[in-house]
């Protein structure tokens, strides 16, 4: 899978012009780090603390977590939690984790009319055999997918996660991010840490950078992802992206890794949205509720969610809800 890069940290951005004043002074603190791969990308874990200590025990707290987590959700894992679920179309005892972020999703699904499904493996596999083969899927083959689609078929209880129907299958890469730095952000705070940055893919701040100012995070521009369109100066919230240049299946982004399950295709209006929401799950998963309702819904979307959001059109243009606070990078023109 391609570096999820929409969203990426710019240590060096400090605050934004008229931005957070700076915190009080702090003693100084022991930052430590760790990179790794995970959830098909690059993931990173930063941690402050007065001692040593706390910081390298916390932070290998939180590699355990994100691997124990990536090893339930993982689609290129035959032994994961979820592989086991989609080939047998039952799963017995299923993990806390796994349980707990099939939950979170069942919530959206109902609360979005199903604008959010975790049951849209199967027109991904389609999309995915028929690029193989260098072509795209045609309607029979899309609409044959889209009779295994419906979230109200995966029944998630205490003891076992079971299809209602045959042909099912669940992607988590919708969710499992945002839910990964959760957990993460928790296990931190757990252990003393009062300012991290938690990057599963999804970020999660925790307290300040450097322990003085807010982490200021760059979105890239999708159409070029060296450059940003804005800045976002982080406050607390969670925050993700999804983009149509992450994963697509034709050379024009029409046709990408994010699929609207009323109609078996991707959303046609926009090419990338970032959301802040409390928990990363939820910021992860709306980013998709964001696109199946496209640039003339978005602001009821935010509204009904309590959230922000920023979003990107296929032309490039952007425009965002004021509760982000932003600082433009580029010269294009707002919607």
């Amino acid at each position: 899978m391609k570096r999820r890069q929409l969203l990426r940290l710019s240590l060096g951005l400090g605050a934004l012009a008229g931005g957070a004043a700076l915190a009080p002074a702090v003693t100084a603190l022991h930052w430590g780090r760790r990179d790794l791969l995970g959830f098909g990308t690059a993931l990173s874990l930063q941690a402050g603390h007065e001692h040593e200590a706390v910081v390298e025990r916390a932070l290998d707290e939180g590699v355990a977590l994100l691997r124990r987590i990536e090893a339930q959700m993982s689609l290129f894992d035959p032994a994961s939690a979820l592989s086991r679920l989609n080939r047998e179309g039952r799963l017995d005892s299923p993990p806390k984790e796994l349980l707990a972020v099939l939950r979170i999703a069942h919530e959206v699904s109902r609360e979005s009319r199903g604008a959010f499904d975790v049951t849209v493996q199967p027109l991904w596999e389609a999309f995915a055999a028929a690029q193989r083969e260098g072509r795209l899927p045609d309607a029979r083959e899309v609409a044959a997918a889209r009779t295994r689609v419906d979230w109200r078929a995966l029944d998630a209880q205490h003891r076992v996660v079971r299809f209602d129907a045959p042909g099912m299958a669940v992607t988590l890469n919708g969710i499992a991010q945002g839910y990964a730095a959760d957990r993460v952000r928790q296990a931190l705070a757990a252990c003393g840490i009062r300012h991290a940055l938690v990057d599963a893919g999804e970020f999660a701040p925790l307290g300040l950078r450097g322990g003085t100012q807010a982490w200021s995070l760059g979105i890239a521009d999708p159409q070029a992802e060296s450059a940003l369109i804005a800045r976002l100066l982080a406050d607390g919230r969670c925050v993700a992206t999804s983009a149509d240049s992450q994963t697509f299946f034709s050379a024009d982004r029409r046709h990408h890794h994010i699929v609207d399950p009323h109609t078996g295709y991707s959303p046609p209006a926009l090419s990338a949205v970032t959301v802040a929401a409390p928990s990363g799950a939820l910021a992860d998963a709306l980013t998709k509720v964001f696109f199946v309702a496209g640039p003339a819904q978005a602001r009821q979307v935010a509204r009904q969610w309590q959230v922000d959001a920023l979003w990107v059109d296929k032309a490039g243009r952007w425009e965002a809800t004021p509760g982000l606070r932003i600082e433009p990078a580029a010269r294009r023109p707002m919607l």
